[in-house]
Parts: C-alpha cells; structure tokens; sequence
C-alpha cells in the first residue's frame, strides 16, 4: 500500500509535490553542481531526493571541461583509451552524487536517494554487451544508490529482466509507448522471478520506468500544426498528458496482478513510473505544465534544474491529477488518431530519434575527450 500524506495549502509546491506522493529528482548532474555543495543544498531546500543522468546531460557537463582538467590530465599520462577516461569521470561523479544522497537513500530505506547512470548509448541494440556494461558500471560506481539506465529497446528488454535478476537496481528509459511500458514491466517482474529462484534479497532491488513526456507533444503538436484545422488544434497540448495517465492506468493494473502480489509478498518493490523529459518545449505551454498535471501517488518526476524552479515558484499541486483522466486520455488519442496521426508511428519515431541523440551526444563526449586527452600528451587512442 502507498500511503500519501495530504499536501498542506501552506506547503510550498515541491512539498505539497512530495506529500502527494511524487518524488522530486534531478535530472542534471556535473562535477561542479557536487563540489560546490549545490546538489546537497537541492537536497535540502527544494526536495530534490534523487538524480538522473544520460549521455547529453554529461556531454555538456564534461564538454565544458570545467571541474575535470586534474583528472584528464591524470588519463592523459596514463594514456588510456577515450572510452575508459569518459567512463572514469562519468562514474567518478555518479559516485559523488550517491554519496551526497547516501542520507536520502538510508532514510527512504532505499526508495529514494538514487542516482541514475546510463549504458553507452551504442549499445541500444546489443543485449548482450548491455547486460555486460550494466555489471560494469555497477561495480565501477559501487554505491548501493545507484541505478543503471537500460533503453527500452526490444534489444534491451531481455536485458533488464537479466541484470534485475542479477540485484541490480534499473532505471528502464526511453519509454515512449503503452505496449512497449507494459513490455518493461513484464521483464522486470521476470527479472524478480529470476532473482527470487537465485535467493537474492528483493526488497534490495528498485526500479523506475521512465516515461518520456514532453516529446510527444513535440511531434504530435508539429502534425496538429499542419492539419491547421480547428479540431487539430484543440488537441495540442494533450496527447503527452494522455500517454502518460495511461501509461499510469496499466502500472496501476500490473501491480495489483497476482503475479505482482506473490513477488510483494516475498519482499520485492513496485517499479515505480518515472516522469522523464518534463521540461515545456513550446513556450506558449506553462513551464510547469507536466509537472501539475502528472501528480501520483508512487511516481517520480525528474526534473531540469528550470522546470525545478519553476515549480517552486509556481506550481499548481492540487492533488492528484492523473487517476480521474483515464477516460479524457482514452478520448483525446483517439481522436488524435482519427485525424491520420499514427500513435505507433510516432512513439517509435521517437524511441529511435532518441537513441540516436544520445548516440550523437556520446558521440560529441568521446570526441571532446579525446582532444583534451591529446592536448595533455596523452594517447587518447
């Protein structure tokens, strides 16, 4: 059972935020934001009880070179290859971050005070070397708070269920479609089963589904905007809030599923629906939009340090504003798909555009290294 504490009126809207039962997370990390103390102080002031990472946020982070010359310098005498000096930062500041967090993690007894590090993106269609750069990054990092992010490929959906059932604890991304969620869901309880017949402890395994919000709007939007007709225009803005409190009905649905309450009695956690990608792209959408309009009790939403501020500056927490739209959801894809807007079409548009950005951002990452690494006199080859 979720219990969740009615959000007071004189609360301020990250706390109001929490107490409905939505945990606030980061979705930004760089060495300076944890050697500064601002992380620890988002931590205290703003609710922030978690972060999340992927390969743009350290491209900027590292492309910038601020906070990383000592280390890069260090590969560089040693000569490492590209590849083991973005892994060695990456993992060096996750391991921080976690530690920042420890009190968070040890307080929520694990719920909370997690951070999120993602497999190369290169490896989106490999399960194998997924499952294998999953173990090594959880051993790198060696945080009991950390989460390794596994794209929700097809590729990567076997993947999940075996580093679940190895213990570790998953960040599933890169969900853009209801059959693809239910999909994850079903290779993490199959992850569970796996680990329960291995003896693991399962209430030491967590996990989050990241659904990808403000993305789908982007491109549903565009097609909206060029039918221009006033039926088409009426439905802007509409259809990420749908997917996402539809995609909130099915986890609903699968964790009340007895194959879900026999894993719960043997001590295994809900993986919980994560928000993702929650900034607005369009300017005319209030900025706290898939923020206020996503309030669930056992969700988490992740966001970019603006849309952080934002909401707590002026956020509209009202309670939960996703069990009583199943209906309205239902109604506004449907005619989204009544106007020859493929659903399929564009949530896997989207899944392989995302990949593909994140491949360009590591991409863009190996590529700064490796001139900073040479510049050093190091081999970087």
């Amino acid at each position: 059972m979720i219990t969740v504490t009615e959000p007071s009126a004189a609360a301020d809207p990250l706390e109001r935020l929490s107490d409905a039962g939505v945990s606030v997370w980061l979705d930004d990390l760089s060495r300076k934001r944890v050697a500064s103390g601002n992380l620890a102080e988002l931590v205290r002031t703003k609710h922030v009880v978690g972060v999340t990472t992927n390969p743009s946020i350290f491209q900027a982070a590292i492309g910038s070179g601020e906070g990383y010359e000592e280390q890069l310098a260090d590969l560089a005498v040693r000569g490492v290859t590209v590849e083991e000096a973005v892994r060695m930062m990456t993992t060096a500041d996750v391991r921080d971050a976690a530690d920042v967090l420890r009190p968070v993690y040890d307080a929520t007894v694990g719920r909370d005070g997690r951070v999120s590090i993602e497999v190369d993106p290169r490896l989106a269609h490999r399960t194998r070397a997924t499952i294998a750069e999953a173990r090594q990054l959880a051993w790198l990092v060696d945080r009991p708070n950390v989460m390794i992010k596994i794209p929700a490929t097809e590729a990567g959906l076997p993947a999940i269920t075996e580093v679940v059932g190895r213990g570790i604890s998953v960040n599933v991304t890169l969900i853009f479609s209801l059959e693809r969620y239910r999909a994850v869901m079903d290779a993490y309880l199959a992850g569970l089963e796996k680990a329960a017949a291995a003896g693991l402890d399962l209430s030491a395994i967590h996990s989050v589904a990241s659904f990808f919000v403000s993305r789908v709007d982007t491109e549903i939007d565009g097609r909206l905007t060029k039918l221009g007709t006033d039926e088409a225009l009426a439905l802007k803005g509409r259809a990420a809030l749908a997917n996402a409190r539809l995609a909130y009905e099915a986890y609903e649905e699968v964790f009340a599923g007895e194959r879900w309450l026999a894993l719960e009695r043997a001590g295994a956690n809900r993986q919980r629906p994560l928000w993702a990608s929650t900034g607005v792209k369009d300017p005319a959408y209030k900025d706290t939009l898939y923020v206020d309009e996503l309030v669930a009790p056992g969700t988490v939403n992740t966001m970019p340090e603006a849309t952080l501020d934002a909401t707590a500056r002026g956020g509209d927490i009202r309670g939960d504003t996703v069990t009583d739209g199943y209906a309205q959801a239902r109604a506004d894809l449907s005619a989204v798909e009544r106007l020859g807007i493929s659903y399929d079409e564009v949530v896997k548009q989207l899944e392989d555009e995302g990949v593909a950005k994140f491949e360009a951002a590591w991409q863009d990452l190996l590529d700064a290294v490796a001139t900073s690494l040479k510049n050093k006199g190091g081999a970087g080859e």
